[in-house]
């Protein structure tokens, strides 16, 4: 049971550290225990760079400098670097290499003495990825993370950040339940982590020692493979597919070190702290909304009754603290938590449709040529069948039009033929990539997380600060007045 207090208390003389710590969620975490907690005895940051100096920079480039940091800056004032100097350490390290290619000695000994907790939020997290970048980050650098974590002689919790759709396509409701090693989706036998090492090695040495393979044609050829081995196996991705490795190795090999594994589900713009709306790069169903409100998108492809399963990301930072604070200490536990809405208080595509059309129609998005957009109500593709329709009659029939035209012309119209090729390619892959989430029955069984949740509630003053339960969220005010507007903002 936690104690009233609890959680900034234990975050008082603690030391962190935090890999992937210039990414989006751990640029939140971050923010969130200096503002809370100025006590913290000292937040490592390990950040891929070539040296410390470079590190700082990308610190404060990256970080610092953004919106992210308001409050701290309003709250410190002229003080805030010299705090900043006090509490964060930036280093330089990559979590691919052993003890995370972390190359002063003093540096290293000193955080192997003094860490409490590590954070692990160092991720690849394009669907597509190289199938060697996936595999380094997501599954040996979630391995190498664990080494450091055991080398670390007072460490009471190593917190790994996962994703919920590890799951992969399965309907119904996916259980907070671990994945073993050598376990697959679809049931096939042989996965062996050593194994897919094993290919990627020697797929690289075959592209390697083939003099017409360049670099573009080697990273087509790891994207590819990459969505093989996962498909093998019954994962949609290299994404998923290598999280998921990367949670087994965790799961075989912790010892009795405590682990709490966070699966977030879509993560979002922020709810209100530190500022609402914030957001960096674009998150899935963002490149949608923005394509739609500039008047690029005229037709969705969804089930409209479909659950969408977005959560807010300072809401999963707050379930980090919360888990990190409750599973300290706890020997030989293992803890999973899904972080989501989708079953505490779902949304439907259809209801994040109706808020778009009614955001931009009463925002326009204001086109090159001076003149607000005009938006409709799109046409929603609910199946498989109506996209490949669509596709037929808006590209396909005209790319014949144009072979045929090109036959007749010799070749002058091969430039408009070869862009709409292009585009048309581009498009199905990105529907291939993203059908999964399109047309999801998936929900995310949220039970230990509402544990969580009571546990907080039940400690009496420390909700408001640390506030994750998806209930509070209005679906319609988030939306068009939180959400929208601040991916607009970030993309204007």
């Amino acid at each position: 049971m936690m104690e009233s207090g609890s959680i900034v208390k234990f975050l008082e003389n603690k030391a962190v550290l935090v890999t992937g710590a210039t990414g989006f969620l751990a640029k939140i975490f971050v923010e969130k225990i200096l503002r809370v907690q100025p006590n913290v005895k000292k937040l490592y940051l390990l950040i891929r760079a070539p040296d410390a100096k470079s590190a700082l920079h990308r610190f404060n480039t990256e970080a610092v400098a953004k919106d992210l940091f308001k409050v701290l800056k309003e709250k410190h004032g002229s003080n805030l670097h010299k705090f900043l100097s006090e509490k964060v350490t930036p280093v330089a390290g990559d979590i691919t290499c052993e003890d995370l290619g972390v190359q002063d000695s003093g540096l290293k000994a000193e955080m192997w003495k003094d860490v409490d907790v590590i954070v692990n939020a160092a991720a690849t997290t394009n669907f597509d990825e190289r199938y060697d970048l996936a595999l380094h980050l997501n599954t040996f650098g979630a391995k190498n993370v664990l080494n450091f974590a055991k080398k670390c002689v007072d460490i009471k919790l190593l917190l790994h950040v996962s994703t919920a759709y590890v799951s992969g396509e399965k309907p119904g409701l996916m259980l907070e339940t671990p994945y073993h090693l050598g376990e697959s989706i679809n049931g096939t036998n042989g996965l062996d982590i050593d194994e897919e090492r094993k290919i990627v090695e020697d797929k690289l040495k075959e592209l390697k020692g083939d003099n017409n393979a360049n670099d573009k044609l080697i990273k087509l050829a790891m994207k590819d493979l990459g969505m093989q081995r996962a498909n093998n196996y019954g994962w949609p991705n290299t994404y998923v597919f290598t999280k998921a490795l990367g949670e087994m190795i965790i799961g075989r090999l912790k010892g009795d070190m405590p682990v709490v594994i966070l699966r977030p589900t879509i993560v979002t713009s922020t709810f209100k702290e530190p500022l609402p709306g914030w957001v960096e790069g674009i998150r899935t169903i963002d490149s949608l909304a923005l394509g739609y409100g500039k008047g690029h998108i005229t037709c969705f492809l969804g089930n409209p009754e479909a659950v969408y399963d977005v959560v807010p990301a300072d809401m999963v930072v707050n379930a980090m603290i919360a888990a990190m604070v409750t599973h300290a200490n706890q020997t030989c536990s293992q803890t999973i938590y899904h972080v989501g809405t989708s079953v505490s208080n779902p949304v439907k595509f259809s209801r994040i449709q109706r808020c778009g059309y009614r955001y931009f129609a009463e925002h326009p998005w204001i086109g090159k040529d001076g003149k607000p957009v005009i938006v409709g109500e799109v046409k929603v593709l609910n199946s498989m069948a109506s996209f490949h329709i669509y596709i037929n009659l808006r590209y396909l029939l005209p790319l014949l039009v144009l072979q045929f035209v090109n036959l007749i012309f010799c070749q002058a119209f091969a430039s408009t033929y070869h862009n709409l090729k292009r585009k048309i390619n581009f498009v199905l892959r990105l529907v291939d990539l993203y059908k999964p989430y399109l047309f999801t029955k998936s929900f995310y069984d949220d039970t230990n997380t509402e544990k969580l949740r009571r546990m907080i509630r039940e400690a009496g003053d420390e909700e408001d600060i640390f506030y994750f339960d998806p209930r509070i969220i209005d679906w319609e005010d988030y939306l068009e007045h939180t959400h929208i507007p601040g991916i607009r903002r970030e993309f204007k």
